[in-house]
């Protein structure tokens, strides 16, 4: 009988098996997961920024879980020169900071209610899919916090606003911002970018009556303002505040009207816009050499043009006594060489 023996010069050395069973370990650990072990989840702070700032583009290559963290406040501020208002804000500001995330994007959203609210508020993200936007998980008590995740599947620019009832009267007190979704490649670059969001005030008082204003509830539900502003209030990009561009430049502006009624006829004094991407949309070819744009309430516009010549340019909503007379005005100065060959005077007819 022939008795085998095993030809110990065949097995695998004692460090190539433990080679072997660390990866067989990891293996499992992939597959089934251990109580006694945890793979922690990178995540991204995203920082948002107050009007007329934009956060920078992102540079990402690929999706990342972003956190946002956002609190809503209630707050006294100024809506005009010597006219004070009780705003409701998402981070003390009017509008609600700009959030810039890449599509593919898993996003972890808290949103904190200041303890000090005498109301409950929420948020409904235009970006998101699912139901309220997300004002079905965000309904949060003066001093609670509730969070809620969410996968960013469509680029493009939206609108987010308080949902919590009366939700008509949470928006007409400043509770809005935007978000933008930025595609996979992101977008073309341009050398300023700026963010402008339109909407209404309604006051017990007249435009301009000095002192605290309380809202007006009648007046809205007439959709008559007695305010039409640019980010939050009369005068907040002109003087000091105005937009800032310099001839040859290219300017994308970061357009949203938060409404809560009224539709604006968005349009820059002095310039074409090149690019208009309406509604916020991302996807398809722009609409190219736009006068003014409509953009309704809880909608958005991407504009675009480039500064052929030094001076003062002036935003407006086109329904024009809304500019005039009732705040819907902002400036862009622009700084350079002059081009006469664009635009000049001329001392007397040829």
């Amino acid at each position: 009988m022939k008795i085998a023996f095993f030809n110990r010069s065949r097995l695998p050395s004692c460090r190539l098996r433990w080679k072997i069973r660390i990866v067989h370990w990891v293996l499992a650990l992939l597959l089934f997961g251990c109580s006694s072990f945890a793979f922690a989840e990178e995540i991204i702070e995203a920082k948002g920024t107050e009007a007329p700032n934009v956060p920078p583009p992102i540079q990402r290559a690929s999706p990342a879980i972003v956190r946002i963290n956002l609190e809503t406040i209630e707050k006294k501020g100024t809506l005009a020169d010597g006219v004070e208002y009780l705003f409701w804000t998402f981070g003390g500001s009017v509008p609600g900071p700009f959030f810039r995330i890449r599509a593919g994007d898993q996003v972890i959203f808290q949103l904190k209610n200041d303890e000090k609210s005498s109301l409950p508020h929420s948020i409904d993200l235009h970006a998101v899919n699912g139901p309220g936007g997300g004002a079905a998980l965000t309904q949060v008590a003066p001093g609670e916090t509730k969070i809620f995740r969410w996968k960013a599947l469509n680029p493009g620019l939206f609108v987010y606003h308080c949902a919590t009832p009366h939700i008509p009267t949470h928006i007409a007190n400043g509770m809005y911002g935007l978000i933008l979704v930025e595609p996979e490649r992101g977008l073309l670059p341009v050398d300023k970018e700026y963010y402008v969001m339109q909407s209404e005030f309604y006051t017990t008082g007249g435009f301009g009556e000095k002192g605290l204003q309380a809202f007006n509830i009648d007046d809205a539900r007439r959709e008559e303002p007695h305010y039409v502003v640019f980010n939050g209030k009369v005068g907040s990009l002109s003087g000091e505040n105005a937009l800032k561009a310099k001839s040859g430049e290219r300017v994308r502006l970061f357009v949203g009207n938060a409404g809560p009624n009224l539709t604006s006829s968005f349009h820059l004094i002095g310039e074409v816009f090149d690019r208009v991407y309406p509604e916020g949309a991302i996807g398809s070819p722009p609409e190219t050499n736009v006068q003014s744009t409509s953009i309704p309430p809880g909608g958005s516009a991407i504009v675009e043009f480039q500064i052929n010549a030094p001076g003062r340019y002036l935003l407006v909503d086109h329904a024009i006594f809304r500019a005039i007379d009732k705040g819907a005005l902002g400036m862009l100065e622009a700084t350079g060489p002059e081009a006469s060959e664009i635009f000049r005077s001329e001392p007397k007819a040829p």
